[in-house]
């Protein structure tokens, strides 16, 4: 039976406060801790390098999936785990979420802005039904929050969008909620559709 698998949106940036970076330190301890498996987006750099560096060293499984067009400037992680080069973002983001069993959200720019959004849309249609939770320690995900607030207040969001993902304020709430995940996931869930149509 495959491990439950983990995936990690986040920033790939140096130079990020140092409070950010233990965040995905100990992200990445926590997933090797519990057994589980890491998928990320590849690259040694910023958030991504630590939170994969960490989950290495302890033993956990590592996938990392990566566009072409980024191998040099995210730093390919060739040391750690496995990689899987890929021809587009769109491709990127495919083949971590069907290698993936629930999605967790760190502090990241625009490009983790757009994996969040996405996972949030594919459960709200009903692609998936794959929990996307946001980590908000140091209130990251503030102003994303308050502007789902204001969509759901001017009917732009359906009243229902905020049970197409969840918030929680550290890690170890992320651990609880994904420990209970972890519990429930079945290989076959009925009504369940991958990403791929399967």
């Amino acid at each position: 039976m495959k491990p439950f698998g983990v995936c990690l949106f986040c920033s790939a940036s140096v130079s990020l406060p140092e409070t950010y970076v233990d965040l995905a330190r100990r992200f990445g301890e926590g997933v090797a801790t519990a057994g589980w498996r890491l998928v990320y987006g590849g690259g040694g750099n910023g958030l991504m390098g630590a939170a994969a560096r960490a989950a290495w060293a302890g033993g956990a499984p590592v996938l990392g999936v990566m566009p072409q067009v980024l191998v040099t400037r995210e730093r390919l992680a060739l040391s750690i785990g496995e990689n899987q080069i890929v021809d587009s973002m769109a491709e990127r983001k495919l083949q971590m979420a069907l290698a993936s069993d629930a999605f967790v959200g760190l502090p990241g720019g625009i490009g983790t802005l757009d994996e969040v959004s996405e996972m949030i849309t594919w459960n709200e249609l009903g692609i998936h039904s794959k929990p996307m939770i946001l980590v908000n320690e140091f209130g990251f995900w503030d102003p994303l929050l308050e502007f789902f607030r204001q969509g759901r207040q001017s009917n732009v969001f359906r009243a229902d969008f905020d049970r197409h993902y969840t918030v929680v304020p550290t890690l170890a709430a992320l651990f609880d909620t994904l420990r209970e995940v972890a519990r429930s996931a079945t290989a076959d869930t009925p009504g369940h559709q991958d990403p791929a149509g399967h």
